[in-house]
């Protein structure tokens, strides 16, 4: 990928993310992106998210154990040596980390950029799954169109209030193992068929609402929802992003989002290993960036 900097040159940039972005193998050979798998602990073993542990075994885990597996970012030493490796044959890079107010991946891959004079970018996307993977491919899109890489971070950055990062899951077990739901939310939501809709805001997950009913019911309405909030928006792509749900219930958000609507592009994503530690089986979202 190649762009015209200030002075008239021609810089290489290269884009790479944590695994978090929830990227298929297909949209990260296509974009030419640099993945770093983020690390994922079941018990005494340590794995890397999307190369040796599925959403399977993390759902194996959980049934076995009662217990959420633990995640865990990247040291600084070890984003250094990703940087170097990527670097080669570039001459600079832009690095997307999940929110800072989920991990300390960007801190550290922040400290990491420090060694590289100016040549290594890490943006904090306060986002997760999908909601940071649009801004990747965003960078891509400004990469290819020309831009420089000051333009590229000041887009990319000015973007992120204007992410609708959302999903609804259909249990609560998952977040509420992970302290992110009350044990009383938790035994509502089980009594009364509620499904809360998760959104982000300033890089943290909150209870938008709740919807009461079957889960394809709830997801029709959060569709619905969306519609009605962002009648501006960015037109060129949206993800649809589940964790291993059934494929008649993704079919029927996918035929809803494309008739209420207008994206170029709606693009199916499986969330990976880390996000599916946190919210379980049979979330799903529709993401894209309004105006």
């Amino acid at each position: 990928m190649f762009i015209n900097n200030k002075l008239g040159g021609v810089m290489k940039i290269k884009i790479t993310a944590d695994s978090t972005c929830d990227l298929s193998p297909e949209l990260v050979k296509k974009y030419n992106l640099g993945i770093f798998p983020l690390h994922v602990i079941l018990g005494d073993k340590t794995y890397s998210d999307g190369v040796d542990i599925t959403p399977k075994d993390i759902f194996d885990y959980v049934s076995k154990t009662d217990m959420l597996p633990k995640t865990a970012a990247h040291s600084s030493e070890e984003y250094e040596e990703f940087f170097k490796r990527e670097l080669e044959g570039y001459d600079a890079l832009i690095h997307f980390n999940i929110s800072s107010k989920a991990s300390a991946s960007y801190d550290n891959a922040t400290l990491a950029s420090k060694k590289f004079d100016g040549k290594v970018y890490a943006v904090d996307s306060l986002a997760l799954s999908t909601g940071q993977g649009l801004l990747v491919l965003k960078a891509c899109d400004l990469v290819a169109s020309g831009k420089t890489f000051d333009e590229i971070v000041k887009t990319v950055e000015g973007l992120r209030p204007k992410l609708n990062t959302s999903f609804v899951p259909d249990v609560l077990d998952y977040l509420h193992k992970g302290g992110r739901c009350s044990l009383a939310a938790l035994i509502g939501a089980k009594v009364l068929k509620l499904h809360p809709l998760i959104s982000m805001k300033e890089g943290q997950m909150y209870a938008k609402k709740k919807y009461m009913g079957g889960l394809e019911a709830c997801l029709k309405k959060y569709i619905k929802d969306l519609a009605e909030e962002y009648r501006c928006y960015d037109k060129t792509r949206c993800f649809i992003t589940h964790s291993s749900c059934e494929r008649e219930v993704v079919e029927k958000a996918r035929a809803q989002v494309k008739e209420i609507f207008d994206f170029k592009e709606i693009l199916e994503t499986t969330a990976g290993s880390v996000v599916t530690s946190h919210c379980g089986k049979n979330t799903l979202g529709v993401l894209f960036i309004a105006e």
